[in-house]
Parts: structure tokens; C-alpha cells; sequence
């Protein structure tokens, strides 16, 4: 069955990345939902896409108590998501600023996960591979999932995931088909697709078998999944 995750919760309402958006996302039945992590200056875990917050700052540079009202921290929104699974994703790439070498967000990440009893209910993601054996590192018990970018070679990076002990590919939808999603299955890797939006493309990826989509467009996506016959209507 094909699960239904809110890309940054329910955006089509609400703005992303909040309490709000992740609380509707949960009332109009998604199974999950993705959300993004950023470490503040003083240890904390902003849920934020970008790595700056627009007339404020790095992320990585400003205090909890500088961050907007409408940026929560992870541990408030994991309590909103109670009955869903969420799919933390991790970030500090080195191509933009605040980005930490030391990756102290993971063992940070892991600590703040297991503390809020999210440790089975959650699947942790990065498009840094340091990243996620960081994590791994930190709490060997946290299900991993390696993001790929726009372009990638699959047979390879299926081989990676497999080898570092990962449990799902997080690909990009253009580069999965059937083909992709059994090999991915023969490994023991769930295949988890970003970012889904397109009728067509949903449909596609329900008929491919895929693990779950994320997606912006979540009424849409629950009610073709339904229509597939993944999941009871209503």
C-alpha cells in the first residue's frame, strides 16, 4: 500500500513547516509527514526549509528566542503529529551557509527524537550521506533514508544505501519506475518519492509500487490512492 506523506505538512492552506500545517495534514488523514530540521547557534532544532530566515538571518547563527513564532522546534512538532509517521530531513549541506562539518545536528537530532519517544515512528533523511551515518553513529535503532538529487545513477546508489545499512531511497519522482522500485524491494530498501504533485505522476507511482509519496498536494494524492484501492475513502 502506498502511504501519503504532507511535503512540510499541509501547504495548500497553511504555511509550511508549521504546527498548523502538520495538524491539517494529520486531520485530512495523511499517513505521514516531511518536515525539515536546521541546528540554531544555541543547540536547538528549527523545523525550516531554507537555510535563512528571510530579514533575520542563518538559521544556524540565530537563537531560539530570534526565531519567528511560526518556526516551531522539532520536539513541538513531533507532539503534533501523534498518529502519523514523519520523515526528518536533515539539514546542513556544505554548499550553503551555517552548514557544520562537525554534523552536530545529527547526534543532536537522534537525541531529541528518542527523548520525544519518536524513535520507531520516524524516518530520517539527508541528502548528505555524513549526515545519515551520523545519525546512524548516534542511534543505530532510527530508520535511514538517503535522498537523491535530480540526477542519479540508480544501480549504484541503490548498492550504496544497501551496503551502509539505510532502509529507503528517497528519489526524485522522474527517476522511478517499476524497474527501480523492485530492485530497490530485492535490497530491503522501501522506496519513498519526492515530490509528488502531478495527477498522472501519482498514479504512476502508485502503480509502481512505490513505498510512499511525498507530496503538495495531499488531498488529491489521498483521494487517488483511495481510488487505487490502497486505502479505505473517507
Amino acid at each position: 500500500m502506498t502511504a501519503v506523506f504532507a511535503h512540510r505538512g499541509c501547504t495548500e492552506r497553511f504555511l509550511e513547516n508549521t504546527l498548523d500545517a502538520f495538524a491539517e495534514a494529520r486531520r485530512l488523514g495523511a499517513d505521514g509527514v516531511e518536515l525539515d530540521v536546521r541546528l540554531t547557534a544555541d543547540g536547538a532544532l528549527a523545523v525550516h526549509h531554507d537555510a535563512e530566515i528571510p530579514g533575520l538571518g542563518v538559521v544556524g547563527e540565530l537563537a531560539v528566542t530570534d526565531l519567528p513564532t511560526h518556526v516551531p522546534l522539532l520536539v513541538d512538532a513531533l507532539a503534533v503529529c501523534e498518529g502519523m509517521v514523519v520523515n526528518v530531513e536533515i539539514k546542513n549541506d556544505p554548499g550553503e551557509p551555517g552548514w557544520d562539518p562537525r554534523e552536530s545536528v545529527a547526534a543532536l537530532t537522534a537525541v531529541a527524537i528518542e527523548d520525544a519517544g519518536w524513535s520507531e515512528r520516524v524516518i530520517v533523511s539527508s541528502f548528505q550521506v555524513s549526515t545519515l551515518r551520523a545519525v546512524q553513529a548516534a542511534d543505530s535503532r532510527l530508520a535511514l533514508g538517503a535522498l537523491w538529487g535530480l540526477v542519479v545513477e540508480p544501480g549504484p546508489a541503490l548498492a550504496e544505501a544497501a551496503a551502509a545499512g539505510f532502509r529507503a531511497v528517497h528519489p526524485f519522482v522522474s527517476s522511478v519506475d517499476r524497474t527501480l522500485v523492485d530492485e530497490a524491494h530485492g535490497r530491503g530498501l522501501a522506496v519513498n518519492v519526492w515530490t509528488v504533485n502531478g495527477a498522472d505522476d501519482l498514479r504512476a507511482m502508485v502503480e509502481a509500487g512505490v513505498d510512499a509519496v511525498i507530496t503538495d498536494r495531499l488531498a488529491e494524492a489521498l483521494a487517488i490512492v483511495a481510488g487505487a484501492g490502497g486505502r479505505p475513502a473517507g
